[in-house]
This record gives structure tokens, sequence and C-alpha cells, in this order.
């Protein structure tokens, strides 16, 4: 008999970022000069005193060995320290932070500790596509919480069907958000903790942007009573840090939740590796260091370079407080996969379509903030040339 993949597979949207994938090649292969703004994925090197602290770690042989399944004590000593001076919330190392092989890892993970099959997780939409499909893979069922502009990127929680409510075992959060640059209050999250605990759901809050905020500081779910006692948020040190290719985050909140992930990690992983959690220590309590504030006033730069560019060109766009994305609404009542498409084969600029986040996201297009202001610059002309 053939090989034939799993049907879960068969579930899984299509994921449109590799076409649009495969056409930059295609241009770069043809000679354009492709300014890429569609990854997510920081352009700066990894600061040199966590380089420095890596190439220090890794020649310790007791980094050799099988690391701690649960996070080195010394990384979540450093998490808690901050985590207190951050936010004000007091986490015992020892049961309510756990360290993971990035925020993706932990997001892939997360429902197969807290979703039996056939329960409703609650997923954002535009949104960071690893929500539904983790629920896919556990044999959840995504319901999909659309996020609308009108609303400030909030869901409305009052339009959840009560039946959907009554199978909801899990609720997704993402703020600051991806792709929209969202940031929500702490008013937002007390009526979604106050939603969990009248219909006995769990929140698990995608905080991988909390330090890349341009006008107030972002507040963690953690800080309202009776949180810990249903809900976990995820910490990154990719962006912040420019450490993407380490994968290195953490998890912090609710200990039977927090010990459940840690059940299903310690079957199909071994923890990370010790050298990266000592550097990981060092950039955490490095946080202040002005080679990594800096980076937050770099992007503030970037973005306006974009974004009024953006606005002459007839698309639809605020500045967004947070984050490195710019989610513009696309001109002349285009389609996203058409927009980004010319705006690649026109102006030889990438950009992600928003149905690639969802069928919420249509309409829109991402732009990373990932190239240099010259470059984003460049592209801002180029796209004010076009003709829609």
């Amino acid at each position: 008999m053939p090989v034939a993949p799993s049907r879960r597979l068969e579930a899984l949207p299509p994921y449109l970022f590799i076409e649009i994938d495969r056409r930059r090649k295609a241009a770069i292969a043809a000679g354009k000069d492709i300014i890429n703004l569609g990854v997510g994925d920081p352009d700066r090197p990894t600061p040199d005193f966590i380089v420095d602290a890596m190439a220090t770690a890794i020649r310790k042989p007791q980094h050799h060995r099988y690391p701690y399944d649960d996070g080195a004590p010394e990384f979540k000593r450093v998490v808690a320290e901050w985590f207190q001076r951050r936010f004000g919330v007091a986490l015992d190392p020892s049961s309510q932070i756990l360290s993971v092989i990035g925020t993706k890892e932990a997001l892939g993970h997360l429902p197969l500790a807290c979703l039996n099959p056939g329960q409703v997780a609650l997923t954002p939409q535009p949104g960071y596509p690893v929500y539904g499909s983790a629920t896919i893979f556990a044999g959840g069922e995504p319901w999909p919480l659309p996020l609308a502009e009108s609303r400030g990127w909030l869901p409305d929680l009052e339009a959840i069907p009560s039946d959907v409510l009554a199978r909801t075992a899990l609720m997704f959060l993402n703020y600051p958000n991806n792709p929209t640059g969202a940031v929500a209050d702490l008013a937002f999250f007390e009526r979604c903790l106050r939603l969990a605990q009248r219909h006995d759901f769990v929140i698990v809050q995608d905080a991988a942007y909390s330090e890349m905020c341009f006008d107030r500081p972002a507040p963690s779910v953690l800080q309202l009573d009776g949180a810990l006692d249903r809900c976990v948020e995820l910490h990154s040190l990719s962006k912040t840090f420019n450490m993407t290719g380490w994968r290195l985050g953490f998890a912090v909140g609710n200990r039977t939740l927090l010990a459940a992930l840690a059940k299903i990690k310690g079957n199909v992983d071994s923890g990370q590796f010790g050298a990266i959690q000592e550097a990981g220590a060092v950039a955490i309590a490095g946080i202040d260091r002005p080679e990594v504030r800096g980076m937050v006033e770099l992007y503030r730069q970037r973005r306006d370079a974009l974004v009024p560019a953006l606005q002459t060109a007839g698309f639809r766009l605020q500045a967004p407080p947070a984050t490195f994305y710019v989610f513009a609404g696309c001109p002349a009542g285009l389609d996203s996969m058409t927009c980004a498409t010319r705006l690649l084969e026109e102006a030889h600029v990438v950009a992600i379509p928003g149905v690639g986040f969802g069928a919420a996201g249509e309409g829109y297009v991402r732009f990373a903030l990932c190239a240099e202001v010259e470059r984003i610059a460049e592209a801002g002309r180029r796209i004010s040339r076009m003709r829609w």
C-alpha cells in the first residue's frame, strides 16, 4: 500500500504563505531587488552580551548532558524576579514557571495538555495559525473568535454562542497582537477571565510581544485576582532579544496546567539546551540595557517610515501601538491575495495576505518591520507609485 499522511493533516487550512514565498524566490531568481517585509524575523543580530554569555556557557561540561526537563533553576529564578519587577506578580519558580523551546512549541503542546477530543478552543482571527492547528492536532474544534478593526482588534465576547461556550475548554488570547499590533488593557482581560470562570475554561495568553510597545507597557493577564487559578501566559525571548533561532521562552501561571504541559513535554522532548537557558537568564537580567531597549525605538522609526507612505498610497490603517507588524487594509476593495501579489510583482515588496491569518483577515495585508529604515522607506516609495 502507498504511504499516506494522517487524516488530521487534511483538516489544516491551506498554507498560503508557501505560494507567496514561491513567487518571492522566482522574482529574486529573475534579478529583481526584493524588499522582504513578509516574515516576522528580526534582522538585527542577538546583542553581544548574550552571545558572549552563550560562548562561555557552551564550554561548561554540565550543559553537555540532558538539561532539566522543566527548566534550569537559575533561568526560572531570573524569570521570577523579572516578572515580579515588571508586573508585580509573585511566582513560585518550582511550580509556576516552565521553560519552553520557544513559545510556538508550547502553543503546539498546550491543547494536548488541557483539551479533550471534541471540545472547543476559541481561536482569534486574524491570528497566529498555530492556535488552530494545535487544536486540530489535539482532536479539538477551533472556533474562530473574530477580531474587528472597529473594536480595536478585540473580540466581541457577547457574540460567542452559548452552545459554543458550553463546549469550550480553552481560549487563546494574543496581546500585543500578531498580526494587528493591537494592545489589550486589563479591563479586557478581566472580562475574559470572568467569562472563563462562568463557563469553566482556561485561558492561554500569548504574550510574545509584551516588551515591544511604543506608547504604554502591555499588562499581564496574571495581574488579575483569580487569574492564577485558570490562566497560563507565554513569553518569548525571540523578538525582544533578536533570538528567534535560539528557541527559548517560558510559560507562567496555573500550576496544574504547567504540570500537565510538562508531562506532555517530558514524553516528546528533553528540554532546551542548558547553555541556551544560561544565556537566556543573562538576557532577561539585562532587559533594560540600551542595546535591548533601543530595538523598540528602532521599530518605531521603521513603523513611522512605512505607515504614512501606505496611507498616501490608499491603504487603510493607523500606526500600530505595539509589535513590529503593520496590518493595513487593502486599497480599492482588493482581496488580500491579489494585493500581496501585486505588491510583489509591481513594487517588489513582500507582504503577507491577511487571509493567511484566518477568514477575518481578508481585506488586509501584513508588513513586518524587519528591514533597515532606508529599505522600508524605499518600499514605501515604490508602493506610493503603484496605481490601484
